[in-house]
């Protein structure tokens, strides 16, 4: 009856049920924009890792074809720090000798062939005064796949660039293909895309190189990241109580860099002993997980 008077009052009032994507929705909403910066001393334990992937791009393209356009696909589950080792990478003195342009874009769920090459070219362009930005912006919007195409042949033409497609959702090959052919015109000799997914197929669909399969960090290099979240320098040599509460915390975190920092974070400024224990005995650690879940 209660049912009846809740549909009753929805036709009273002209209400009408509009379908929404909500997958899409909650994913874009625990994920933002990234960006290219990282502070070098802030990545834990990931110069073995960052080491192998600048081998990767510094290595001639494959059967030393110099019109190839090397794609290598950094891979793993959500939290693993993908999209910070690709910004360890991006940054490094090596890489700027390397790659006189490099460029960064966040592709996320939506692969939209033109808003991506406006990405590209804007990331392209780093010389344009902030001031100009909107109508620069403008006026890419208004152009064609036509239009957008040449101009970004021209941001291209004769440079040796790296490309970095960050958190890459995408599983149409098609979209793909078509995005890499108008990349491919205007590459450069050792031109390179690193792409960060938390999918093998999409690795295996994008990459011309084995995938970097990221792995969990150590229990120390996670022990270290948890002490510059969770305390303030040096601080934790005041708390020895909490020392032993900590690790275990940590060691249930399974490697897991988003974990460790966000639960160091939650612990913050907290140096009551129940409180972290609170966290290390919370239930949440024994709900089922699903495929690329994180808790």
């Amino acid at each position: 009856m209660r049912l009846d008077k809740v549909a009753a009052d929805r036709h009273k009032f002209g209400l009408q049920p509009i379908d929404v994507d909500t997958r899409v929705v909650h994913r874009r909403e625990m994920r933002e924009t990234t960006h290219s910066h990282v502070n070098d001393s802030d990545v834990i334990g990931r110069e073995q890792d960052k080491g192998e992937i600048i081998e990767l791009l510094m290595q001639q393209n494959p059967n030393d074809d110099h019109k190839s356009l090397s794609v290598i696909p950094i891979v793993g589950m959500g939290g693993l720090g993908k999209t910070t080792l690709a910004k360890f990478v991006f940054n490094d003195k090596g890489i700027n000798k390397c790659f006189p342009l490099k460029m960064w874009v966040c592709v996320s769920d939506d692969f939209d062939l033109k808003q991506l090459i406006i990405k590209i070219i804007n990331s392209a362009d780093d010389s344009v005064f902030l001031a100009d930005a909107p109508d620069r912006q403008k006026n890419l919007n208004k152009m064609d796949l036509e239009q957008l195409q040449n101009q970004l042949r021209n941001k291209l033409a004769d440079q040796k660039f790296l490309l970095v497609l960050d958190d890459v959702w995408n599983e149409d090959r098609v979209k793909w293909v078509g995005l890499r052919n108008l990349i491919h015109v205007g590459a450069a000799a050792g031109s390179k895309i690193l792409v960060t997914t938390r999918s093998h197929s999409i690795a295996s669909m994008m990459g011309t190189a084995s995938s970097h399969i990221l792995q969990g960090l150590s229990l120390e290099d996670s022990w270290s990241l948890f002490v510059r979240w969770a305390f303030n320098e040096g601080e934790e040599e005041n708390y020895p109580q909490l020392i032993n509460i900590g690790r275990e915390i940590v060691k249930k975190c399974r490697g897991v860099p988003l974990a460790v920092r966000t639960l160091g974070s939650l612990l913050f400024s907290k140096f009551e002993a129940n409180q972290w224990e609170d966290v290390r005995d919370n239930e949440i650690w024994n709900l089922p997980q699903k495929k690329d879940d994180i808790l």
